[in-house]
């Protein structure tokens, strides 16, 4: 699979809508599996941030909810609803999806392919793992421990929106 590629994969929409990375209007987009009773939880805030400090320059966080963890159990309606009152949360939450297994959406799929700083690539470890997607479709990733405002990552958010 071509690196652009990544781009063009469908997903579902919070509203049942299918959607590309490409229909978002973002240059660079931060892909992000959430969960709402997750000890990483509070990530959500440091995402938001992200998301208000960068978005009106061509960033946008893309929060995927899931279960396979065992984390996000409630509705998309009821995530939303946390996201919104919890966390302010302002970037597009989507449907529910599995990050793992044969059943793993074929975005994640694609994301999981890219190795982390270590040179490991494959299953998604945990909740809030982090694949960053540039413009040109590659993907860089980091793990979920390591904090959406960790400098690293912000350092390639602020160099891929300036290219």
């Amino acid at each position: 699979m071509t690196e652009i590629a990544v781009r063009s994969i469908p997903f579902t929409d919070a509203q049942g809508v299918e959607k590309t990375l490409d229909d978002l209007g973002a240059d660079v987009v931060l892909v992000v599996n959430v969960a709402s009773k997750c000890g990483l939880t509070p990530q959500y805030e440091q995402l938001e941030e992200l998301q208000r400090r960068y978005g009106d320059r061509g960033f946008t966080v893309l929060g995927f909810p899931s279960n396979q963890f065992l984390q996000e159990p409630g509705s998309v309606d009821a995530i939303m609803e946390f996201c919104s009152t919890t966390y302010g949360v302002t970037f597009p939450i989507n449907d529910k999806v599995k990050v793992n297994g044969r059943n793993a959406t074929e975005l994640y799929k694609a994301l999981k392919q890219t190795p982390d700083a270590g040179g490991k690539a494959g299953r998604v470890e945990w909740n809030f793992e982090k694949f960053l997607v540039l413009p040109d479709g590659e993907v860089r990733r980091f793990r979920p421990k390591q904090k959406p405002d960790d400098p690293e990552i912000v350092r390639a958010i602020e160099s891929a929106l300036v290219r």
